[in-house]
This record gives C-alpha cells, sequence and structure tokens, in this order.
C-alpha cells in the first residue's frame, strides 16, 4: 500500500475544516453488509485513507441515516438494501472531530448491483471472510464487526 500523497491529506483537511465551519455536528452512516451464506461482510479501501473500512459517508441536510446509507452502500459498493437495516450503535468519532457521530447498520438484506469498478474515491471493494479479515482492515471496522459477531459489548467512541 502507497503512502497518501500530501496533496490530498492538504485536501482531506481542508475539506474537514469546511465540514466543521458549515456543520457544527457531522453525522455519519455505515453499514456492516453481512452475506450469511459465506459468512462474509464488505469492506471497502479509499483513495483517500488507508485500510479497508466499512462503508459509509456523511449524512446530508434533509437526508435520513437510512438514506445516507442507501446512497453509500449503493455508490461505494454496488450494494442495493432490500429491507430496513438494523441500527446496531452510535459512537462519536474523536479521530474526526469533537462533533463527529457515526451509526452502524447491519444490513442482512440486500442485493449486489455488480463488481466495483475502481474510481476517484474507492481503490476496491469487496467481500472478505470474517476470520480471515485482509490485514489493512482499520482498528476501528475490527472493533465494530466484533462487537455485531462477536458479544463485545459496543463502545461509546470510534
Amino acid at each position: 500500500m502507497s503512502a497518501i500523497p500530501i496533496k490530498t491529506r492538504a485536501i482531506v483537511r481542508l475539506l474537514h475544516t469546511w465540514f466543521l465551519l458549515s456543520r457544527p455536528m457531522t453525522l455519519g452512516a455505515r453499514g456492516v453488509v453481512y452475506d450469511e451464506n459465506s459468512n462474509s461482510v464488505l469492506l471497502v479501501r479509499h483513495t483517500y485513507v488507508p485500510g479497508f473500512q466499512l462503508p459509509g459517508g456523511g449524512v446530508e441536510p434533509g437526508e435520513t441515516m437510512e438514506e445516507a446509507l442507501a446512497r453509500e452502500l449503493e455508490e461505494e459498493g454496488r450494494i442495493l438494501m432490500e429491507g430496513s437495516p438494523e441500527l446496531r450503535s452510535i459512537h462519536l468519532n474523536r479521530q474526526a472531530s469533537r462533533r463527529d457521530h457515526v451509526a452502524i447498520y447491519l444490513v442482512r438484506n440486500f442485493r449486489s448491483l455488480g463488481t466495483v469498478v475502481p474510481n476517484r474515491e474507492i481503490a476496491e471493494a469487496g467481500f472478505y471472510p470474517l476470520d480471515s479479515l485482509p490485514e489493512a482492515t482499520t482498528s476501528g471496522t475490527r472493533r465494530r464487526l466484533a462487537e455485531i459477531f462477536e458479544g463485545v459489548p459496543p463502545h461509546p467512541y470510534w
């Protein structure tokens, strides 16, 4: 995995600053898209931050968390939710800012719209068995998966 270029880090920092100024509190939704047949979950690797993560993103003004989740799953993983996702936990993400909260949903009913083609945002996406996650899976992602599948109590912080 290559290092994130300084220019890209500067752009991400600038965007975070803009979000803080334009939105006093930020809210995100991430999905644990779970395929029971293969005991695997969907993970994505973004082009602008290191590691494999759960798909998701920010809730836009006028959008519900579930609408944001549906939009992000389709954009990042080519996944169409079929039925309501299950809200599992909400976490304060102090790594992003003191004002960022992330809702975690379990998605069991879904349909794949095809293979993800790498683009400016997503370097790769795919389903990975829970017992063999990519080495580069982020610690926050690993904690959320342990909370859902191993019975670990949800932690209030990301």
